[in-house]
């Protein structure tokens, strides 16, 4: 099947994506019965949510769901979970976004779960464009993509026509 010229990801790519990244997760939690799965307002979270139903069909770690709010825009803007502080203290979180470009989204949500002690933090992106201002890396990704600064990448989920294009 042959991808309209701005489409990187179809749907079926990105749920083998999943599937991978999943199975990354659960082999770097062996000691863990459960882990916080921590997706950045809207597209992160909504990826939060499709790792967490492949994580339980593959393994019987207990993933917590975590909506973490924050202005993109203005990143040093408060920022803050569904979830309670202190009711992942001590835990193993993966924090979770659909596209990495400068890193800013990303560092800014990591320094919002350093401020209490973890077991460890670890990070999922779909697409790395590879365009980083900060000093951060995706622990798990799905695909590097090459892009120009002007150009725009866009994750869209929509019922059974998830897709990622180049805008």
């Amino acid at each position: 099947m042959l991808l309209p010229e701005d489409q990187i990801l179809d749907n079926t790519q990105i749920e083998h994506i999943i599937r991978r990244i999943a199975y990354q997760i659960y082999e770097s939690n062996p000691n863990e019965s459960e882990i916080l799965l921590a997706g950045i307002k809207e597209n992160g979270y909504i990826l939060a949510k499709k790792l967490k139903k492949q994580l339980e069909k593959i393994s019987p770690l207990k993933a917590i769901l975590c909506e973490v709010v924050m202005d993109k825009k203005n990143p040093l803007n408060i920022i803050s979970t569904s979830v309670s502080i202190h009711d992942y203290k001590h835990c193993s979180i993966v924090l979770v976004d659909d596209v990495l470009s400068s890193g800013s989204t990303l560092i800014h949500a990591v320094k919002h779960f350093l401020q209490i002690p973890l077991k460890q933090l670890k990070t999922v992106v779909l697409i790395d464009r590879n365009h980083k201002k900060y000093p951060i890396k995706a622990d798990f990704k799905g695909i590097s993509l090459s892009t120009s600064l002007n150009e725009n990448v866009a994750v869209i989920f929509e019922k059974n026509k998830d897709r990622a294009i180049l805008e």
